[in-house]
């Protein structure tokens, strides 16, 4: 188990910036292997962290290596971490995320990143019919100290298809997702309060989390579909 991120995890990130090609980091192989070991071991301190007081049952750390058959951008590395952590499924809705990357670019995201299109439908249908609980959750102030009070994310230019775009809650109804990041200094990462950080941040999303999961899990007149 790890409790804090070694600086050279950063320190490695910045190296592989101005080297980004095959031969380099296959040189340095063995030190990535090393910072790639500590690093999932303070993932895994956060999924055991997270499994106090949620259910998670998926740890995925994504892989160094870029997909670069579909881009424009052929470096064939990512300069940081990345790590999804899913609640269970099918009670429990909505997702944590870890991004660790230098320059301060770490950040920490929560929400829903791609619902799906029959998920999406019952949330805009939700805040159509009735938003003051939604309202009432982002207004709170214990959780905008944290996350702020709007939705990150994509949304469509004026109302999704059988939406009208003078509906009082189109704000919320237009959003194509629904997420909150929270951003670090490579300073605040590297902190050994780091972790106690992450897991408070994690703790004041659950509001929303216990809200959207009983919309998901319910059809309009609020009858179970599990």
């Amino acid at each position: 188990m790890s409790h804090t991120v070694s600086k050279d995890v950063f320190s490695f990130f910045k190296k592989l910036e101005k080297n980004n090609n095959r031969d380099w980091f296959n040189e340095n192989k063995p030190e990535f292997k090393a910072i790639e070991k500590d690093v999932k071991a303070f993932y895994n301190t956060i999924y055991e962290r997270l499994n106090t007081h949620d259910s998670i049952d998926k740890l995925k750390i994504f892989r160094i290596y870029r997909d670069v058959r579909f881009s424009k951008n052929k470096l064939p590395y990512k300069t940081h971490f990345g790590g999804s952590f899913h609640r269970t499924k099918p009670h429990l809705r909505g997702g944590y995320y870890l991004h660790l990357q230098p320059n301060n670019e770490s950040f920490i995201a929560t929400g829903f990143w791609e619902p799906a299109p029959a998920d999406l439908l019952r949330i805009r249908k939700e805040f159509e019919m009735d938003d003051e609980e939604i309202r009432n959750i982002l207004a709170d102030k214990k959780f905008n100290s944290v996350w702020g009070d709007t939705f990150l994310g994509d949304e469509v230019k004026t109302a999704p298809k059988g939406f009208s775009k003078e509906h009082k809650s189109i704000d919320l109804i237009k959003k194509k997702q629904y997420i909150f990041t929270k951003k670090y200094t490579d300073k605040e990462v590297l902190d050994t309060h780091f972790i106690n950080e992450i897991d408070h941040a994690f703790k004041a999303i659950r509001p929303f989390f216990n809200y959207m999961s009983d919309v998901l899990t319910t059809d309009l007149n609020g009858e179970s579909l599990i």
